[in-house]
C-alpha cells in the first residue's frame, strides 16, 4: 500500500482547459455573453417598463382606495350627523308628547270638574223642581180640601131660603 500512495502523489493534478480557459473562466465568459445579449435585446428596459406599469397600477389602486376611504369617512360623518339629528328629533317628539299629555290631563281635569258642576246643578235643579212640584201638589190638595170643606160648610150652613136671598142680592147688584 505504500507503493500506491506514492504513485498517486507523484502525478500532478491539472484541470482541463479549452482555449486557455478553465471551467470557471468558461462560466464567467458565458455569463458575460448572456448579459451582453440581455443588454443588446433591451431586456432591462422591458423589465423596467413592466415594473413601471405595475407601479402605476398599484398607485391607481392606492389612489382609488384613498378616494374610497375618504368617501366612506364622509358617509360615516353624514350618518353620524343624521343619527344625532334623529336622536334630537326623538327627544323633541318625546318632550312634545309629554307636554301634550300634561295638557290633555289638565284639560280632562277641567272637563271633569265642569261635568261635576253641571251634574250637581242638574241634580239641584231636579230637586228644586221636585220641591216646587210637591209644593204645588200640596197647595192643590190644600185648595181642594179647602174647597171641599167650604162646600160642606156652605151646604151645612145654608138653606134654600138663604141661597135664594143671596142670589137675589147678587142679581140686584148686577143691575
Amino acid at each position: 500500500m505504500t507503493e500506491l500512495t506514492h504513485a498517486t502523489t507523484a502525478i500532478p493534478e491539472t484541470e482541463p482547459t479549452a482555449l486557455g480557459l478553465d471551467a470557471g473562466g468558461w462560466v464567467a465568459a458565458s455569463m458575460v455573453v448572456v448579459i451582453l445579449v440581455l443588454l443588446w435585446q433591451k431586456v432591462p428596459a422591458l423589465v423596467a417598463g413592466m415594473l413601471d406599469k405595475q407601479i402605476a397600477a398599484i398607485r391607481e389602486q392606492l389612489d382609488s382606495a384613498t378616494k374610497l376611504r375618504t368617501e366612506a369617512e364622509a358617509l360615516k360623518a353624514e350618518y353620524a350627523a343624521k343619527a344625532k339629528a334623529m336622536v334630537k328629533d326623538a327627544e323633541a317628539m318625546m318632550a312634545h308628547a309629554e307636554t301634550e299629555s300634561k295638557a290633555l290631563i289638565a284639560q280632562a281635569e277641567v272637563d271633569a270638574k265642569a261635568l261635576i258642576v253641571r251634574r250637581t246643578q242638574m241634580a239641584t235643579d231636579k230637586i228644586a223642581a221636585a220641591e216646587r212640584s210637591a209644593v204645588a201638589d200640596l197647595r192643590a190638595r190644600a185648595a181642594d180640601a179647602t174647597a171641599a170643606a167650604a162646600r160642606k160648610l156652605i151646604i151645612d150652613g145654608h138653606s134654600a131660603a138663604a141661597d135664594k136671598s143671596l142670589v137675589t142680592d147678587a142679581i140686584a147688584t148686577l143691575n
